[in-house]
């Protein structure tokens, strides 16, 4: 037994040698690698998925350490899309992870084939491009599936999956459909997102990191796109809230089970 085909034994035992061949073929693009797309990528790559893009343009910050897979006190300052796609390659050497620095906006839209994939992961933060990316991942043929927030959370038990338009007690949900219908505009076909109704309070202060290899302030000696060197997420953000790991990888890996279930059962 060679030893990628070992690797997925376990798998393969469970679901069968076609259902292997179908994730093995299966394209799958993840916008956004933080603390919820970098639990997807893993649980996607380690379930047997070999064609797998991944889409970020931050990099690792040592805040991001207590949630995303990649982030540790090695990979800080490094782009997050290739501390990623490292990582992932060290599971299965023979996937093909396409690490893409870039930023999803109505400028760069475009530049992404997001009609070429099977399934198409929203796991972006800022409002105004998970619109954009919601109204065009749901006027292709490909199976999107997306996250809700995810932050200001702690209980497990309240992670669920539900319809978009049905989703209740979540606020960026909440925002999303009144973005829609102020707009006048809505996604094309019904999908399923991954949220949670609870909703806590910060009890910390929110503060820089305060430590040298802090790379929040605009760097312009920071590593991968030139053009995207002085662009960092969080002087951007309106609120930083705060995040739990066992809540985001939650989230992520119900959106890799959403896709592998799809895969498996396609007609369910």
């Amino acid at each position: 037994m060679g030893i990628e085909k070992a690797a997925f034994n376990r798998t393969r035992l469970l679901l069968g040698d076609e259902a292997m061949l179908k994730l093995e073929d299966a394209k799958v693009i993840i916008f956004g690698t933080g603390g919820v797309g970098s639990w997807c990528a893993e649980g996607l790559v380690r379930s047997g998925v070999k064609h797998l893009t991944i889409v970020d343009s931050d990099r690792v910050c040592i805040t991001n350490i207590n949630r995303q897979l990649m982030a540790t006190s090695r990979t800080v300052g490094q782009v997050k899309v290739d501390a990623l796609k490292e990582h992932l390659l060290t599971i299965n050497p023979t996937a093909e992870i396409d690490a893409r620095q870039a930023i999803f906006n109505e400028e760069t839209a475009d530049s992404f084939p997001i009609e070429e994939y099977d399934y198409i992961i929203d796991c972006i933060d800022s409002l105004k491009d998970k619109t954009l990316l919601i109204l065009m991942a749901t006027r292709t043929k490909s199976k999107f599936y997306s996250s809700m927030g995810a932050a200001l959370k702690i209980d497990p038990t309240r992670v669920k999956v539900g319809e978009f338009w049905k989703v209740q007690g979540c606020p960026l949900a909440r925002m999303l459909r009144k973005r829609f219908k102020r707009m006048k505009r809505y996604p094309a076909k019904k999908f399923k997102c991954v949220y949670s109704d609870e909703v806590l309070e910060n009890k910390g202060a929110a503060s820089g990191c305060g430590t040298e290899a802090c790379i929040c302030p605009k760097n312009d000696n920071a590593p991968g796109d030139e053009t995207l060197a002085n662009h960092e997420w969080c002087s951007s953000k309106a609120q930083i809230n705060g995040t739990l790991m066992h809540i985001t990888a939650i989230f992520g890996l119900i959106l890799s089970g959403l896709v592998i279930e799809d895969i498996v059962y396609p007609n369910q």
